[in-house]
């Protein structure tokens, strides 16, 4: 990523234009009020073929946040986009560690269950009911 992006950030004002400038920012289609799904913009072929590659390499591991980002966006939208977004999220967290000069803090791959508890209580008990069992929910004393 060094090779191509370099290591000033001074030439991107914000993230947003680097990954326009890389070709990793989300497209846009939208005609009369619909929105629909558009295609990447055009940009750094080499810098978005590593991109994509490392997405799908962090898809495959376990246990930190990019695979459960991974996990969480193939499921709804298909693999490749998936790793399109996490590419885009690698690209970003490696704008803000160039610009700020600080080390990288792993989220974990349960980060996305730890911010909204309730929700996945919630899925897990519909689904639990939907295969025909009766769910009762009792806390355990810590």
């Amino acid at each position: 990523m060094l090779a191509e992006i370099g290591p000033e950030m001074n030439r991107f004002p914000t993230y947003r234009h680097l990954a326009s400038w890389a070709g990793m920012c989300p497209g846009k289609d939208q005609s009369g009020g619909k929105r629909r799904s558009g295609k990447t913009t055009k940009g750094n072929p080499w810098l978005r073929a590593a991109l994509v590659e490392a997405a799908q390499a962090a898809g495959r591991t376990k246990e930190i946040y990019l695979s459960a980002r991974y996990r969480r966006l193939a499921s709804r939208r298909g693999k490749k986009k998936a790793a399109v977004a996490v590419g885009h999220t690698i690209l970003v967290i490696a704008y803000c560690l160039l610009e700020r000069s600080c080390s990288y803090e792993e989220l974990g791959g349960d980060y996305f269950d730890k911010r909204d508890r309730q929700g996945v209580k919630r899925r897990l008990v519909r689904r639990l009911e939907g295969l025909g069992y009766k769910v009762s929910l009792d806390p355990v004393a810590a």
